[in-house]
């Protein structure tokens, strides 16, 4: 089958590795993808936010399936137009992408089905944030509702400093039309740990788990960036905290989902925080993470385009997922002053030799090809070096002495990825 990827990321060039494998895959075509997609398909030159030219050029292409990386065209009801023409699309419809969109919305689910989250409230206008945070005392997290590529959050150690982040997102606008409205919320204190499950609305099936590193400096300090790394599984996440997890959030989630009128079918990714008082939710998203797809795709040798299929035709109850029992690690590798400024086009060098380590993989995220046919920079996380290994310890050697034959100038990357997991 024609199968067309929707996404330009270092996720998306995991699931394309992953998708070309499949026995089922005659074709992959990759809107807009990006030199490492490029390995595996046809790079189509439309934008990933452009509905209406994908959605015609899926027709033209007589495409069968289509998969949606990136969280934005499913907020724009990518997957409910490809329905309309009678093309079949994995993600969640427009509707039902709200659980990522609009925290707000996220946030009334999760009371209205008692799921355990962080008591919080929502604003829409900065007199009102002003008030409720001048009345607090202690840490607290301010959200952009919106969506803000995974960097709309600031862990605040005072409401002073709460007070700062609410200005710059509604008053500076820093994050546009997402921080219209804000979310302020108690501080979770705890191991975050990613849950991602396959949904076909009635079905769920959980995937390894894994954990992200979101702040830009080792020991978790400094702005919040996409993530600079992650690994799975997550040791600290053990059966009995997984059962509870799918008993509290998962299963009432999805339950909540349905007498909402918005069914869930896709991928379904919780943030949980691992509190004293019990897992507890950050956030829901509606897509697979970044950079937790790459560890998890380097661990699944089930096909990837079959277990997709059964999800969108409500089969899901039928698969088994097959993993590799070996750990592994992903390392990002930024531009220099990400998530703040930074320059792009800077040459990239050692890839190869890099990928020539046996158990290593880099996934192109920021990158393109330059008039001079030179790989080089084109964007804030660049690549995400992937290894896997007998241990856990053993694999974040073999990704960190990958990222060392690698090469860009100002390049920059956490030294402390999966230290917790080896602690």
């Amino acid at each position: 089958m024609k199968v067309l990827l929707v996404g330009s990321g270092g996720r998306e060039h995991a699931l394309a590795w992953k998708l070309s494998k499949s026995r089922l895959c005659k074709h992959l075509y990759i809107a807009p993808g990006n030199p490492g997609t490029a390995q595996y398909g046809t790079n189509v030159d439309i934008a990933d936010t452009d509905i209406p030219a994908i959605v015609k050029y899926a027709q033209s292409k007589k495409i069968d399936f289509v998969v949606v990386g990136p969280e934005d065209p499913l907020a724009q009801g990518i997957v409910d137009d490809l329905a309309g023409v009678g093309i079949k699309a994995f993600g969640p419809s427009k509707q039902a992408a709200q659980l990522e969109a609009d925290k707000g919305f996220a946030k009334d689910v999760m009371r209205s089905n008692a799921i355990p989250t962080a008591e919080g409230r929502v604003f829409d206008n900065f007199s009102d944030v002003q008030s409720f945070i001048s009345s607090r005392d202690s840490a607290l997290v301010v959200k952009a509702a919106g969506l803000a590529k995974g960097k709309g959050v600031f862990v605040c150690d005072d409401p002073d400093e709460a007070l700062i982040a609410a200005e710059r997102i509604m008053k500076e606008g820093i994050f546009g039309q997402a921080g219209n409205e804000l979310v302020v919320e108690e501080k979770l204190v705890g191991q975050e740990v990613s849950i991602l499950a396959f949904v076909d609305g009635r079905t769920i099936y959980v995937m390894e788990s894994s954990q992200d590193h979101k702040p830009i400096g080792d020991g978790d300090t400094g702005l919040n960036t996409g993530g600079m790394g992650a690994y799975s599984p997550a040791p600290v996440l053990t059966d009995k905290l997984m059962d509870q997890i799918q008993r509290e959030v998962l299963v009432p989630i999805i339950d909540g989902m349905n007498r909402n009128d918005t069914p869930y079918v896709g991928i379904l990714y919780a943030g949980m925080m691992l509190t004293a008082g019990g897992p507890k939710v950050l956030e829901f998203n509606v897509r697979f993470g970044d950079p937790e797809t790459q560890p998890i795709m380097m661990r699944l040798k089930s096909d990837l385009l079959e277990v997709m299929l059964a999800t969108v035709d409500g089969t899901l109850d039928k698969v088994t997922l097959e993993w590799d029992t070996r750990p592994s690690v992903c390392v990002v590798m930024s531009s220099g002053g990400y998530p703040g400024s930074y320059e792009n086009g800077k040459v990239i060098a050692g890839i190869d030799r890099a990928e020539a380590l046996e158990g290593v993989k880099v996934f192109q995220g920021g990158t393109e090809v330059n008039e001079d046919a030179q790989l080089v920079t084109k964007g804030g996380r660049v690549l995400g070096v992937t290894a896997v290994g007998d241990t856990i310890a053993l694999a974040q050697e073999l990704a960190y002495k990958a990222v060392k034959l690698i090469e860009f100038d100002g390049a920059y990357c956490r030294s402390d990825i999966a230290a917790k997991a080896i602690k």
